[in-house]
């Protein structure tokens, strides 16, 4: 993960509804990198198609079409489309925000799991023909609703110490696990017991739970492109069979690898 370059501040679009909050569809790309910016406002940011990383100075979000991200103002983020998007944003400016009666609560960023209710709220904020009070009414319950929705299942955290951010980038290089935590603490100048000691302490997940998310983020990648099958992407990523791998997929994505890739590639709107 790269996030020293100096952050560029993006505006918003203008303000469609006649109060502090705008909403932006745009398609993207796969490979064109949206690189390190943040913007005056609060942005919840997801993608109709497709799938994303988001990557902050703390990690790594994954944010398939099942999930939105949650970006407080001011913060600094890349985007990396992991496949073909089209992606959403609402923007609140932070005046508005600081009124809600949840305003302490967003205040940092995290990734929601989008239920239905969320995801027709959202939704109903692209409706043009919306009047203000309306659209202000819809704002607010949906922050109310991200607050209750927080899932980090699909964050990769990152370690600060030196030592055990070096044996996570070499771990990231590594997807099919051929490296052990000695190897991999060896050639970041640490000892397994400190590399395992470092791990719950840096990112609240051991070693090995670490890993696996980072496995999975991996196997997501390859799922979202669409050039490997389900079988090919549990080989890569050093599964030993398709039902390990599905069993692995579903505990942290909550869903089968199967219906990520439906999910994937069909609109989030039906």
């Amino acid at each position: 993960m790269t996030i020293a370059e100096t952050p560029q501040t993006v505006p918003a679009p203008p303000r469609e509804w006649g109060l502090a909050a705008s909403v932006l569809a745009r398609s993207v790309r796969r490979g064109s990198r949206l690189a390190l910016h943040r913007h005056d406002e609060a942005q919840l940011l997801f993608a109709s198609h497709g799938v994303m990383q988001v990557t902050t100075p703390s990690g790594r979000w994954l944010v398939p079409p099942a999930r939105a991200v949650w970006l407080p103002p001011h913060f600094a983020h890349a985007i990396d489309p992991l496949s073909d998007l089209e992606m959403r944003s609402l923007y609140v400016e932070p005046g508005w925000l600081a009124t809600h009666p949840k305003a302490e609560r967003l205040n940092r960023e995290f990734v929601v799991a989008v239920r239905p209710l969320l995801r027709h709220l959202v939704l109903a904020l692209f409706d043009r023909g919306a009047d203000r009070q309306r659209t202000s009414l819809l704002i607010q319950l949906a922050l109310y609703e991200l607050v209750e929705a927080e899932d980090a299942t699909t964050f990769m955290p990152m370690p600060t110490d030196k030592r055990a951010r070096r044996i996570a980038e070499l771990a990231l290089a590594d997807p099919a696990g051929v490296r052990d935590l000695g190897d991999l603490a060896r050639e970041a100048g640490a000892s397994p017991r400190t590399a395992t000691r470092l791990f719950p302490a840096e990112t609240q997940l051991t070693f090995k739970e670490w890993r696996q998310r980072a496995r999975i983020m991996a196997a997501v990648e390859a799922l979202g492109g669409g050039g490997a099958t389900i079988k090919q992407v549990a080989a890569r990523t050093g599964f030993a069979s398709p039902a390990a791998f599905g069993h692995a997929f579903r505990h942290v994505m909550g869903m089968t690898p199967g219906e990520f890739v439906d999910r994937a590639r069909a609109p989030w709107e039906r």
